[in-house]
């Protein structure tokens, strides 16, 4: 016997013990007592024939644990689609517990966060072009997040006003002509006026739908550094008076525990100091680009949205914010329902910042800030 063919004889012993290490890891809880013992007794007298370095016994033991491991998990036809699912099953799982305590991704549903984060939006457009046919739509889709949508009335009848927004998305808006809703980008701009009368066949809207920003937030640095004014915070709602419960918001921290907040268009008002640091609090204060002109060149304004109430509705009315008390506001300040309206966060619903844009592909992809 050839110095290669010893080498490969060992060689093919060796990967004979990696195959049943892994079948008595995947199958040890359902496998019967006996089937075990004699598992591991092949797989002993292999590395022991291992040792030896003698060829024919290693070739001997080798053949003897294959198929006793082969009787085990019997390599039949489903033997690959079975190893690839188990791998899928471990992959899942360990991206799950990655999400759990390492890294989150969050959905910009709104435009709050504009125009540094997009929430969903949309533009109308009359006609699709050649990116809104397939496949290439598919392709739009996957890099840029964009779909053509056609919203074409069934019924006739009657357009409503529109409802509120929906409670799972708060980017939609629901009209009804007669007695069929319709569900349509919260932006969109309807062919139609209300109460008009929509013929059957009519497109009450047509345009591109834009997917909301996905970031990452991460979930692991404010445990061990606190967390710092200007940067991107996502939070938990549960507990906090006027949001839906059990979800999530992202707004920017703009007041930490111990501070005294009051607004002076354009100003916000930190400890009696116009806020000038950092950077992203104050160009929204100083109303550089991109928060120079509509809709965003308001700078910071007392709560303006109807029937919400509200805190630091005059530069005279302050905000104090107890120990374990932040403050999230929205960088599109007149369009945002931030804390200007249902007040501070408590520590304990933070999640952490947001740290990534992955998805679509545009000019915020990358690091958020």
């Amino acid at each position: 016997m050839t110095f290669f063919e010893r080498r490969r004889i060992q060689k093919t012993g060796k990967d004979i013990l990696r195959y049943a290490r892994h079948v008595r890891s995947m199958r040890e809880d359902i496998l019967a007592p006996a089937e075990l013992a004699r598992l591991g007794q092949s797989t002993s007298a292999l590395r022991v024939a291992l040792k030896s370095g003698s060829a024919d016994a290693i070739e001997a033991a080798g053949n003897d644990l294959y198929a006793h491991a082969n009787r085990v998990a019997p390599a039949g036809r489903f033997a690959g689609f079975r190893e690839n699912l188990e791998i899928l099953i471990v992959a899942v799982a360990v991206a799950m517990a990655f999400r759990a305590y390492f890294v989150q991704p969050f959905k910009i549903p709104t435009g709050s966060m504009q125009p540094t984060l997009y929430g969903i939006h949309s533009t109308a457009r009359t006609e699709p072009g050649l990116f809104d046919r397939l496949p290439l739509k598919l392709v739009k889709w996957l890099v840029w997040g964009q779909w053509y949508r056609e919203v074409v009335v069934n019924v006739p009848g009657q357009l409503s006003q529109p409802g509120a927004a929906g409670a799972d998305s708060p980017s939609v808006l629901y009209y009804y002509v007669g007695s069929v809703r319709y569900e349509l980008p919260k932006d969109a701009e309807l062919n139609f006026k209300g109460h008009d009368y929509v013929p059957a066949g009519s497109v009450l809207w047509s345009g591109v739908v834009t997917a909301g920003d996905h970031v990452f937030v991460d979930k692991v640095r404010w445990n061990f550094s606190r967390p710092k004014r200007g940067g991107i915070m996502v939070f938990k709602t549960d507990g906090i008076a006027m949001l839906m419960q059990g979800t999530h918001y992202i707004k920017r921290m703009a007041g930490t525990p111990g501070d005294e907040i009051n607004i002076s268009t354009p100003y916000l008002i930190v400890n009696g100091k116009e806020l000038m640091d950092p950077e992203p609090v104050a160009k929204i204060s100083r109303r550089e680009p991109p928060y120079d002109k509509p809709p965003y060149g308001h700078g910071y304004i007392p709560p303006i949205l109807p029937g919400t109430g509200g805190h630091l509705k005059t530069p005279m009315e302050v905000m104090r914010l107890e120990e374990h008390q932040y403050l999230g506001l929205g960088d599109n300040t007149a369009n945002s329902f931030d804390g200007r309206y249902w007040g501070p966060v408590p520590e304990s619903n933070l999640v952490g910042p947001a740290c990534l844009v992955y998805w679509p592909f545009s000019e915020r992809w990358g690091r958020a800030r």
